[in-house]
């Protein structure tokens, strides 16, 4: 088994998409992503899943909207840290 196949953190998908809804990759270059990516997933705790149909199924819909909430702050508090920071 290789974990980085089997196994991911459920936060780099909500990350995704974000940025996709606030269309990112249309303002910025891929260097800033990647580094902005990694600033806010260091702001998130973890949560390892095997399967999506897994948070699917068992994650409650206010946990869901919470992690949500969380990916929206550290993506606000990322942008701001990268902006004074590039």
């Amino acid at each position: 088994m290789k974990i980085s196949d089997d196994i991911h953190n459920y936060y780099e998908k909500l990350v995704d998409q974000h940025f996709a809804t606030l269309k990112l990759e249309e303002s910025y270059d891929a260097e800033f992503l990647a580094d902005l990516v990694c600033v806010v997933l260091n702001q998130l705790p973890t949560r390892y899943i095997r399967h999506e149909v897994d948070m699917a199924f068992y994650l409650p819909a206010s946990e869901r909207f919470e992690m949500e909430s969380n990916v929206k702050v550290a993506v606000a508090k990322a942008l701001e840290f990268m902006k004074e920071h590039t």
